[in-house]
């Protein structure tokens, strides 16, 4: 499946069920990093807007950069709100944005997605010098005995199912051939506390949750709603969760 059309038909679960990042990253980012209200950064596979939206609020200017139609349609009608937020069609391998147009370049959950070399070139063709890249993602403590639980889930009933964050692993040696081996990490905690239909949503907002229709999906809700009985307390469960970014500079 072309990997743009992943997302086809998800964008109401996703800006419901999808959480934003843990605002002590945003602080680091501005604090530690360089980022400042007045840099322009291009926010790849942008999605829904959720991780745009706290940059955003910053006061940096936003080119959310998403192929897919739905999301970015999404995005538009979440952030049209913001003077400084650009709504781009383009994709990770070809933004259309100029050449030297951007200070930094984020991506939330996406980069795994991504053609690495193709996607270097172009990042290395759109920032300026100095400036950063960001790989950033929400990953699920798998110690946890929910969050196995679910991954038990999605292994039998989805077959698309790659494992969480499209199966990315620290270190991943996509995120060191991406950096050739020079970038930090950093990572806060940052739990998902979740009522029922926000925690549906979530759990369907996956590229490879199963559709209405999809075969095997009334067994995925049952087990999912299974899931949240034995896992919440007073209507209400807890994902164990943090925000990692892996960042350095390109040029």
């Amino acid at each position: 499946m072309d990997n743009t059309k992943r997302f086809n038909g998800r964008a109401a679960d996703y800006t419901s069920g999808r959480p934003g990042y843990s605002e002590q990253l945003i602080s680091f980012m501005f604090n530690e990093c360089g980022v400042s209200s007045r840099s322009f950064i291009a926010d790849i596979g942008s999605g829904t807007g959720k991780f745009a939206r706290q940059l955003l609020d910053k006061g940096s200017t936003i080119y959310c950069v998403e192929p897919n139609d739905d999301m970015r349609n999404t995005a538009e009608s979440e952030l049209s709100g913001y003077e400084n937020f650009r709504s781009v069609k383009g994709g990770a391998e070809d933004t259309t944005l100029a050449a030297a147009s951007v200070d930094h370049i984020t991506t939330a959950q996406a980069f795994h997605w991504f053609d690495v070399k193709k996607f270097r070139q172009e990042c290395s063709r759109i920032i300026k010098p100095d400036g950063k890249v960001f790989l950033i993602w929400n990953v699920r403590d798998m110690d946890s005995p929910l969050n196995k639980e679910l991954f038990e889930i999605y292994s039998k009933y989805c077959s698309d199912f790659r494992g969480f964050s499209g199966g990315i692993k620290r270190d991943d040696p996509r995120i060191a051939e991406f950096f050739e081996n020079k970038y930090e990490r950093v990572s806060f905690d940052e739990p998902l506390y979740l009522d029922k239909e926000k925690y549906i949503a979530r759990c369907l907002s996956g590229s490879y949750a199963l559709k209405e229709g999809d075969k095997f999906y009334p067994e995925q809700m049952q087990a999912l709603e299974v899931a949240f009985s034995k896992y919440s307390q007073n209507g209400i469960i807890t994902i164990a969760n943090c925000s990692v970014a892996y960042f350095g500079s390109i040029k």
